[in-house]
């Protein structure tokens, strides 16, 4: 029998499970209604859907190094509590996930979800998600992830913290390949992705600041001047300087080493491209912190 949008949004109703799940539902049970319900439930969607409003403050940010270290990609996958995220099998949940996202060159979370599970083709990675939900008795989603391709003159570090909720990955390009592979410059990749972790920076130099971030910090940092009474003519000499240094203290490279702060992280990338013998750039970070932004 046909399937009408009102079978579907009366299936919707009653189960709470999103539209394209309700349809193929009532597709596999010939529009028997009360067994597309069963269906559903049999699926574990319908609950996983119910529960998806629920708070997810907790889960883990898992990531992997692969294609000769020339490529990373990291996961955020989030679930109610502790005690579901120490689970081994929301561990295993994730490393499904992660070795998706290996596969996948998805540009966005949006099509990453729509795509079909590498492990089983069968069923896309969202549903695959509203799986776990219905296993764990959780509301389980992915929240972020990202990926990093460096190609043949390029290197990635990887950062994970131990508690599975930070985890950081870099890129670099080097002057050459033979640069690109050196240990000077492995080891330099992973010190960055480790400093990263611990400093939170929010761009690689003041050219990855956003406009309105330095104009903000201006405009604060002139009302701050004309409080505490400062002559006109200091007010923008003031903001400057204050300008300079918020921006020394968010950006990567001018950042004091957290292991060493007589370096700064532009001194220990130099350092480290003259003992690679050639040059090194930093080209991009990404910081994933479990609940963050």
């Amino acid at each position: 029998m046909a399937i009408t949008a009102k079978d579907v949004s009366e299936l919707r109703q009653r189960t709470g499970a999103g539209m394209m799940d309700c349809k193929k539902a009532l597709e596999e049970t010939s529009g028997d209604m009360d067994a597309a319900v069963e269906y559903l439930r049999k699926k574990g969607i319908a609950k996983a859907e119910k529960r998806a409003d629920r708070s997810t403050s907790e889960g883990i940010v898992g990531g992997e190094v692969f294609n000769n270290g020339t490529s990373a990609a990291l996961i955020e996958v989030a679930c109610e509590t502790d005690f579901v995220a120490r689970n081994e099998d929301f561990g295993k949940v994730v490393a499904t996930l992660v070795a998706h996202r290996v596969q996948s060159s998805a540009t966005d979370l949006e099509a990453l979800l729509a795509e079909p599970l590498s492990s089983n083709p069968t069923e896309s990675v969202a549903e695959f998600v509203k799986g776990a939900s219905a296993r764990t008795g959780e509301a389980v989603n992915v929240k972020r992830s990202v990926r990093f391709d460096a190609g043949a003159n390029g290197q990635v570090g990887m950062y994970k913290h131990h508690n599975g909720k930070l985890a950081t990955i870099v890129q670099i390009t080097a002057s050459s390949p033979e640069v690109a592979a050196h240990e000077a410059t492995l080891e330099l990749v992973k010190y960055i992705a480790e400093h990263v972790a611990a400093s939170a920076p929010i761009a690689v130099d003041r050219n990855g600041v956003p406009a309105e971030k330095i104009e903000s910090e201006k405009r604060i940092a002139e009302e701050q001047a004309r409080e505490t009474g400062k002559p006109d003519a200091m007010i923008a000499k003031i903001a400057t300087g204050k300008v300079e240094a918020f921006l020394k203290d968010v950006t990567l490279l001018p950042q004091p080493w957290v292991r060493d702060a007589s370096l700064t992280i532009a001194q220990l990338v130099a350092d480290h491209a003259k003992k690679a013998g050639g040059e090194i750039t930093v080209d991009r970070f990404a910081r994933l912190q479990l609940g963050a932004e």
